[in-house]
């Protein structure tokens, strides 16, 4: 054996080190039926020993889960301890509907929103803003503003959003964003950390020096995953696809990779000095939990 393979055997494992400095946060979306919303409500009880610093509650495409979205948002307030973000577009509505909902969650107790510019309710349709709202999440965040003093949080995507005419316009467009008010971003998901690190050279080099918080989403179903990441512009690396080969009929072995592929990726973000992960739960909370097991997050009264 070399010097240099015994020095390779004496590396510590990624999760030697204990990450006491780590904050999560975790994303749900409001659900549509009844079995749905007792699955939702299993997993925000599982998850909230672990003292999230927020949760986030998304809203549909075109407004299409208002009512739901609200209403989720309210029983996370009144039943847990949990500090709840209401997710909030520009599609389909007015500057008027849009300022009535901010004010009924100012009043509410909300104090946190994740403004977007949404999507248009028909996939693959071209975004139109309404001719009477906020023309995109910069005006949004700039009408949010107006009404109250909230935390807001907005989009980065480290490899463009798919409307953007470039890497450049997609910068310009969150250093707007900034600008107007937000004080920090959560990235759409990703899976090749280098991306991360060179999308945050160009962050920092455009004078953007807010919080840039990694989303990260566990993959369970490869298959879903990659069709639902060709439409939001994610790529997929190649060594992924390789390691969910063969386990379409093997659902506990493609727990145990997603979980381990994920919680690989945030040490690594750690390691480059990042200490807030967003977790897309997709309103689960098996994944999750494991995750921050191996980050060493766990509930009170647990030895790390």
């Amino acid at each position: 054996m070399t010097d240099f393979q015994r020095e390779d055997l004496l590396k510590p494992s990624l999760f030697a080190a204990e990450a006491k400095d780590i904050d999560v946060s975790f994303e749900f979306f409001p659900p549509k039926t009844e079995k749905m919303e007792q699955a939702l409500w299993s997993s925000i009880r599982k998850l909230e020993p672990l003292h999230p610093g927020m949760v986030s509650v998304t809203y549909g495409a075109g407004g299409s889960t208002r009512e739901r979205t609200h209403a989720t948002v309210s029983r996370i307030l009144k039943e847990t301890d949990l500090l709840p973000a209401a997710h909030l577009t520009c599609v389909a509505a007015t500057k008027g509907e849009i300022d009535d909902i901010a004010r009924e969650y100012w009043d509410m107790g909300v104090r946190h929103i994740v403004a977007l510019r949404g999507d248009m309710p028909t996939i693959g349709q071209a975004y139109a803003p309404h001719e009477q709202g906020y023309k995109n999440a910069a005006d949004l965040v700039t009408g949010l503003k107006k009404i109250g003093d909230f935390h807001l949080s907005v989009a980065a995507y480290p490899e463009s959003h798919p409307d953007s005419a470039n890497p450049a316009a997609d910068i310009d467009n969150l250093k707007r964003k900034i600008d107007n008010g937000a004080d920090q971003a959560i990235t759409q998901y990703f899976f090749d950390v280098d991306m991360y690190f060179r999308f945050m050279d160009r962050v920092l080099a455009a004078g953007i020096t807010v919080p840039i918080i990694p989303g990260i989403m566990p993959v369970t179903n490869f298959a879903q995953a990659k069709n639902f990441s060709g439409r939001c512009g994610t790529s997929i690396p190649a060594w992924l696809a390789t390691l969910f080969e063969g386990l379409d009929d093997r659902p506990e072995i493609r727990r145990h990779v997603a979980a381990t592929v994920a919680a690989e990726q945030c040490m690594r973000l750690y390691q480059g000095g990042v200490k807030k992960f967003h977790f897309y739960t997709l309103n689960r909370s098996e994944l999750t939990t494991t995750i921050c097991h191996f980050l060493g997050i766990r509930p009170e009264g647990e030895i790390s």
